[in-house]
């Protein structure tokens, strides 16, 4: 089947089976692979994407279930001349990351916490980021990184 969706603002037309998996698509046809692939089973969460500007695990959800949809994926933030965006260089600025796994949809789902929550606390945040699990920062400069990026969005015009 023939699904229409627009990828980091660009159109783009995929043929997948009923069953593909939108995060399957991401990575396997339009090459997109800082979505990544934790668990299957929609618990880790570093799978996160933003479909019409909410945070989705794109392992739990069908390419087909979108049709029309705007998604987002980490590589479609930064600037086209490499600027990070503001919650990208946060969480470089605040070592919110290790490994770098869960970075793709830690960074989502801080951009979607965000938008709904934009002055959250830090324990705020962490509830709000309970989905998403990381092996290796014990969380607090996450917390710190989500928090600072918020105020960084919210400077900008």
């Amino acid at each position: 089947m023939r699904v229409e969706l627009k990828v980091n603002g660009k159109a783009q037309a995929l043929d997948v089976a009923p069953n593909t998996l939108l995060v399957q698509a991401l990575r396997e046809q339009l090459r997109l692979t800082g979505t990544h692939v934790g668990c299957d089973t929609a618990q880790c969460g570093a799978c996160t994407v933003l479909v019409n500007g909410r945070a989705v695990k794109s392992c739990n959800t069908l390419a087909a279930q979108h049709p029309g949809a705007e998604i987002t994926t980490i590589e479609g933030l930064a600037a086209a001349d490499g600027t990070l965006h503001p919650m990208q260089a946060a969480f470089k600025d605040c070592h919110g990351l290790q490994c770098g796994f869960c970075t793709p949809g830690m960074v989502m789902s801080a951009l979607d916490l965000c938008k709904r929550h934009p002055n959250a606390s830090e324990s705020e945040v962490r509830e709000q980021l309970e989905g998403n699990l990381c092996r290796c920062t014990g969380y607090q400069n996450i917390v710190k990184a989500v928090r600072q990026g918020a105020a960084a969005m919210a400077s900008q015009p």
